[in-house]
């Protein structure tokens, strides 16, 4: 792998793990949307699989709630293995081309939700069929994208979690994301020793990118930098939509 694009790797991941550090989520959409700057999305996912399944890992069990998540959301967290499963050949077979066009409108629509700070509430008796249902359009866009937000993020958000059980239950649920995606890859043959090097890099730049935005978080302004944040998130998608689609026209 050319240093160029190394430094590049380095880069995207100590962005996405500052982003993290600050808000407290983003590595993945924030890696997987600059990667596909530089290359096609199986790859980028490749690249993001190592350090998105620790750092969310370590978000699952620090909590206490670990056993009730599951038991509330595990319709959730089966339709969203299945959809993973259902849609695995779609980042390398015939249509792999158009994932990075879906990574962009989807780059869009979760910043649109965000900035709009869409509030919505779902029914306790209404949890497991709406979150089995919201699984499985979420692990379908996933194994296409790498993306893993929407529609699954606001539905969370409806659930009326406290901040600290709500960190975790997404810690649980990226966490079965990032494992169901990385069978797929490593069946497919592109989770290998090809990314060990950039994998590591990538690690050690997400840590690291935490760390510093854990330690300046009481400096900024959460919301302000949340705010912009998501402005700059809306610019790459269409920029990632744009050129993409523009490529697959000409190709």
């Amino acid at each position: 792998m050319p240093h160029l694009l190394l430094i590049f790797i380095a880069a995207v991941f100590l962005l996405a793990g500052f982003v993290k550090g600050v808000i407290g989520l983003g590595l993945p959409t924030v890696s997987m949307g600059l990667l596909a700057v530089a290359m096609a999305p199986a790859h980028a996912l490749a690249i993001v699989i190592v350090p998105a399944i620790l750092t969310n890992i370590w978000q699952t069990f620090a909590g206490p709630y670990f056993l009730a998540i599951v038991k509330r959301l595990w319709p959730l967290l089966l339709g969203l293995v299945v959809g993973i499963w259902l849609n695995a050949d779609m980042m390398t077979g015939p249509y792999a081309r158009y994932g990075t066009v879906l990574i962009g409108v989807l780059l869009v629509i979760y910043a649109i939700i965000g900035l709009r700070r869409v509030s919505i509430t779902v029914r306790p008796r209404d949890e497991k069929w709406i979150g089995g249902i919201i699984g499985l359009v979420t692990g379908v866009i996933s194994a296409a994208t790498g993306v893993q937000v929407v529609p699954s993020m606001p539905f969370m958000q409806a659930l009326g979690m406290k901040k600290d059980e709500l960190i975790q239950a997404l810690g649980v649920f990226f966490t079965a994301a990032t494992l169901a995606q990385a069978l797929n890859l490593s069946a497919a043959g592109i989770l290998d020793e090809s990314v060990a090097v950039p994998g590591v890099i990538a690690l050690a730049a997400s840590f690291t990118g935490m760390a510093t935005g854990q330690a300046i978080r009481t400096r900024l302004e959460p919301e302000a930098f949340r705010h912009w944040f998501l402005i700059a998130m809306i610019l790459l998608g269409i920029y990632l939509a744009v050129v993409a689609s523009y490529e697959i026209h000409f190709a």
